[in-house]
């Protein structure tokens, strides 16, 4: 057997080689000492011998190698660099021009002014989150919300958790777990990064009962399918797709209906989270207390889509039933910290004020074509000066939802540059566009 040998390297590569300094040597220089002093010295040290292994796997394998440049000043460049993308935020601001007002990918709804106010006078000082105040005792975290809550939705009573997926768990759990709950098929549906429904109603430890057909399900096939078994109707809204042509299915007064004549509580999950009828502005979605007046035993929606709040998960209804989901021992895994509580609170209580406009997604969703257009323009020209000349209104719709899926949508315009154009930017300035619309920016912000 032939013997193995090292590779071996040219006398240009093994030159190249012994010019790569030490990392003690590269410590020692103004720009990385004082770097050391300012962050961590240890992320530095471990960022210079990445930085150092690179360059010596490159010079041997690259015959070309001569052509690398291994300066002190380039390697020093090469790990101050490293350093501060390291230490760079990830999570920045940015300016949506895709013409959808909540998308997912963007961080859904952008919080009112208020709650900037209430996140740093509860996150900097100790607060009654669990302590009642009159009573000198423990307390629960729920009554900072719970009230606004029935009063924006005619439930008796409601708790929150992290998300509308978190509601759903912690719902069919304490109501259904090991029981059966059934459900339409055309209502199993997929929300985002391919996370599906009935996968995360079957951790509830629920028996997921499907009835009817993709397109159409009948009151007769819930009827049919209620036995002793039976613990939970469920309704969810198709908020991010539609069905049409040869469909049907059950109106909301038929399902309530067949839960009182069955002792079955009518669950619902209604998704978006819709407090106030938006329907002049374009948007048919239910409301909330649509579905309570209709006598809906339980609603969940989300904090962060039409509500225009954080994100989370709410759940209203039947005290009875809230008391019980409250009690599960899962409710407590997914509850909320008391950031997520302050910015819910305050933007329930702009509701009540009767001040929609303090919030971001109402404000948005109310302008009109003519309010965009002026927005726009007066907005991109100063962002992109250089391509001042070459912007002009245009035409869109725009929509409420993911910008895949999104179904509801009405007139807009936006500000468009000529197609195949590219203007010079700031570097720390970032953009999405959608390819019909312009970019949007934010600066750079550096976490030390």
């Amino acid at each position: 057997m032939e013997a193995r040998g090292k590779r071996t390297v040219s006398a240009e590569q093994a030159e190249l080689l012994r010019q790569i300094p030490s990392v003690d040597e590269l410590l020692a220089q103004p720009r990385l000492a004082a770097l050391s002093k300012r962050t961590d010295r240890n992320l530095v040290v471990e960022v210079a011998r990445a930085v150092l292994a690179d360059l010596r796997a490159r010079i041997a394998g690259d015959a070309n190698s001569t052509a690398l440049g291994l300066s002190a000043a380039s390697v020093e460049e090469l790990i101050s660099n490293g350093v501060e993308r390291i230490l760079s935020r990830s999570l920045q601001p940015v300016i949506n021009a895709t013409g959808v007002i909540l998308h997912t990918n963007l961080g859904r709804a952008p919080l009112p002014e208020t709650v900037v106010d209430e996140f740093r006078r509860s996150a900097t000082q100790y607060s009654n989150l669990e302590y009642d105040l009159e009573a000198g005792s423990r307390g629960k975290r729920d009554v900072h919300t719970a009230e606004l809550l029935r009063r924006l939705t005619g439930a008796e009573a409601a708790i929150v958790v992290n998300n509308c997926a978190a509601a759903v768990l912690v719902t069919l759990a304490a109501l259904a777990r090991g029981g059966e709950v059934i459900v339409s098929r055309g209502e199993l549906i997929e929300i985002g990064d391919g996370f599906r429904i009935p996968e995360i109603m079957e951790q509830s430890g629920a028996i997921l009962r499907e009835v009817g057909t993709t397109n159409r399900t009948r009151l007769a096939d819930y009827e049919n399918a209620i036995n002793e078994k039976t613990r939970v109707l469920l309704r969810v809204h198709p908020s991010n797709f539609k069905v049409t042509g040869f469909t049907e299915k059950p109106s909301l007064e038929e399902l309530v209906s067949l839960s009182q004549r069955s002792c079955l509580p009518l669950v619902e999950d209604l998704g978006s989270g819709c407090l106030v009828d938006l329907s002049e502005h374009g948007v048919s979605e239910p409301t909330v207390k649509q579905s309570v007046d209709a006598g809906v035993s339980i609603v969940m929606f989300s904090g962060d889509k039409l509500l225009g709040g954080p994100q989370a998960g709410i759940i209203a209804g039947k005290k009875d039933l809230i008391d019980r989901i409250r009690r599960y021992p899962l409710f407590r895994a997914l509850r909320v910290d008391k950031l997520t509580i302050a910015a819910l609170e305050a933007t329930l209580g702009a509701y009540l004020c009767a001040a929609g406009d303090e919030i971001p997604t109402m404000r948005m969703i109310r302008m009109t074509p003519q309010e965009v257009k002026r927005r726009s323009k007066s907005k991109m020209a100063p962002l992109w000066p250089a391509a001042a000349q070459h912007l002009r209104n245009h035409y869109q719709q725009k929509s409420f939802g993911s910008p895949a899926r999104a179904i509801r949508r009405r007139n807009s315009n936006s500000v468009c540059a000529a197609p195949l154009l590219a203007f010079p930017l700031s570097p720390a300035w970032k953009m999405i566009a959608s390819s019909s619309t312009c970019g949007r920016s934010s600066p750079n912000r550096n976490r030390c």
